[in-house]
């Protein structure tokens, strides 16, 4: 993700939470002139402390999330920060989605999952996707992440319960609770496995459009990659395109972005799934390829 905001131009500054030392250490050894590395012990409070024990790494993360965002606005004291999921992939300036932000005067911006809808996950995983998230730091910001802040110590964890899924679902409301609060209109900033079905993709004189307007950013949620050289790009139906232009080109990018970790710390041995033997496992595999979302290639 870092070398893809670099290839857009963009002027950039990019805070990386580090939940673990390993994290820390490569990102330091990498010495990446736009990024700045924080370490869990940075922004963790002792009510963050208190329910860590009560949650699985993931939902940890979740939960801090909020958190995060208040700890970079108040201690950098930047004017604006914007939350971003580690598995997306910039093809264009994410400044032309923060200027509808702006033009619409709003405090925080919100990005639509935009389902395809056979896979419409609202009702439990949310209408708002937590992976492009926008905040002033002014007081309708503020408010709204105290409020989330508050949600995600109570409850935050990876089933859907009494209307909650996460940190995500907590967003379904916002527009109507908080004021200041706009949803991204662009449909170009968000597009996901889960919506990718409803566009177009394209390459025009070296640059991806989705129905003819630039792709700004890609979420490769629910992408992983096997030590046996087999990349999984997930459960949904994607076209030869969208594989072609999107999922093998990241591919390479992550390969290339082992060789560069590795230039720091040979012994890195992260990233990569183990192959799932079982009989479920090869069930379901089954079960994917009937259906034509079998998505297993070698890259190479």
């Amino acid at each position: 993700m870092y070398h893809s905001l670099e290839q857009t131009g963009e002027e950039f500054t990019l805070y990386a939470a580090c939940f673990d030392d390993v994290s820390y250490r490569i990102l330091s050894k990498l010495k990446l002139p736009q990024l700045i590395v924080i370490r869990l012990d940075n922004f963790e409070t002792p009510c963050l402390r208190a329910v860590r024990g009560q949650r699985t790494m993931a939902e940890y993360c979740w939960t801090c999330t909020p958190h995060l965002i208040r700890f970079v606005l108040d201690f950098y004291k930047v004017p604006q920060v914007t939350y971003l999921d580690a598995d997306l992939c910039f093809y264009d300036k994410p400044s032309l989605l923060l200027a509808e932000m702006g033009q619409a005067q709003a405090s925080v911006m919100i990005t639509p999952h935009r389902y395809t809808p056979c896979y419409d996950k609202s009702a439990t995983a949310g209408i708002y996707c937590v992976q492009f998230v926008a905040f002033n730091r002014d007081s309708r910001a503020l408010k709204v992440i105290e409020w989330w802040q508050e949600r995600c110590l109570e409850w935050c964890f990876a089933r859907f319960e009494d209307g909650k899924f996460g940190d995500q679902k907590y967003l379904d409301d916002w527009p109507r609770r908080f004021e200041g609060i706009h949803v991204l209109e662009q449909f170009e900033g968000g597009v996901a496995p889960w919506n990718v079905q409803q566009y177009r993709l394209s390459l025009q004189s070296g640059k991806l459009y989705v129905d003819n307007r630039p792709l700004v950013f890609y979420h490769f949620q629910g992408y992983c990659y096997y030590r046996d050289g087999i990349h999984d790009f997930g459960q949904y139906r994607l076209t030869q395109d969208v594989i072609d232009l999107l999922y093998r080109p990241y591919a390479r990018e992550l390969l290339r972005a082992h060789t560069e970790i590795h230039r720091v710390e040979e012994s890195f041995q992260y990233g990569w799934a183990n192959p799932k033997t079982s009989w479920r496992a090869r069930a379901g595999q089954l079960r994917r390829a009937l259906r034509g979302v079998s998505n297993q290639y070698r890259i190479v």
